[in-house]
């Protein structure tokens, strides 16, 4: 942060990217001493319009609850979702022109099946994987990584933004916690490991608009409980889980995976000493 700056802002963020295991970062992240994170994990504010409008006090009282020295940050995949939120990004310059910027990638295609999988639990989308494609072109758009993050290499710099993947995560968690701690200036960062993953979408269960009150407030709970039979609750929530992970038609990957491999040239641009980034990347030849 700029030198003579009392109000409590962030050091970093996680900015995305969607579906890329954000989330499990940011609980482990908070999970550490001397580290501050928000609540909610995911404020948006520099993205969205509603939550902008709220102004930067509002902001700023995200972190008051932080203690003197620590490592403050919050971690928001709205930020990466160009072009959907085009302001984000001088949003962020303007007030964290210091900070510190992680981002989070995968194997695209995959990313793009568990974005679909995402978007299907919560109803915004409702036909099948293939139809939604001409819908929804963001299902692509935010696993073209280097195409999303080159804008912030060019506002911030390629030595303020430290990119890893989930792949890494899932190899060796520890040794990927302690490059972003090394990244971020905090050396020790120790992986807690009976920290549930965070945020999968492996339930696959769609949610209705009215869930929060009707499903999920105590009252409708004990209700719920003690009028309906566990048959039929059974019922009704194999009624709105999707039966199978979804699989992308043969011709379907292979467009796929041309975008993406097209856009990971990008990102060798951008981060040519990160050759580690292509375990993301398992359909391309090394």
């Amino acid at each position: 942060m700029s030198a003579g700056r009392a109000e409590p802002l962030p050091d970093f963020v996680i900015v995305g990217a969607m579906k890329c295991g954000t989330s499990t970062l940011a609980a482990q992240l908070g999970a550490q001493p001397g580290v501050f994170m928000t609540e909610p994990k995911e404020p948006n504010f520099f993205s969205d319009e509603s939550v902008f409008a709220k102004g930067m006090p509002w902001y700023q009282a995200l972190f008051a609850a932080a203690a003197p020295g620590d490592l403050k940050g919050e971690a928001s995949t709205h930020y990466t979702k160009r072009p959907i939120h085009p302001h984000a990004l001088p949003r962020l310059v303007e007030a964290l022109p210091d900070a510190r910027l992680i981002y989070l990638i995968r194997d695209p295609v995959a990313r793009t099946v568990s974005h679909y999988v995402h978007e299907w639990s919560q109803g915004v989308v409702t036909g099948d994987l293939e139809t939604a494609f001409a819908d929804h072109p963001e299902l692509v758009e935010y696993g073209r990584y280097g195409a999303q993050i080159a804008p912030f290499v060019e506002r911030f710099g390629a030595e303020r933004i430290h990119v890893d993947t989930l792949e890494a995560m899932q190899a060796d968690p520890q040794a990927l916690l302690s490059r972003v701690g090394r990244f971020l200036g905090r050396e020790g960062l120790a992986w807690v490991h009976d920290l549930e993953r965070v945020n999968a979408s492996a339930e696959r269960l769609r949610r209705g608009r009215f869930d929060r009150v009707l499903l999920h407030s105590a009252p409708a709970t004990w209700l719920r409980r003690a009028l309906v039979p566990q048959s039929l609750r059974d019922r009704v929530k194999a009624s709105r889980r999707m039966a199978e992970k979804p699989v992308l038609a043969p011709e379907r990957r292979r467009a796929l995976e041309a975008v993406f491999a097209e856009d990971r040239k990008t990102l060798h641009a951008l981060f040519p000493e990160r050759p580690d980034l292509d375990a993301a990347y398992p359909f391309v030849a090394q």
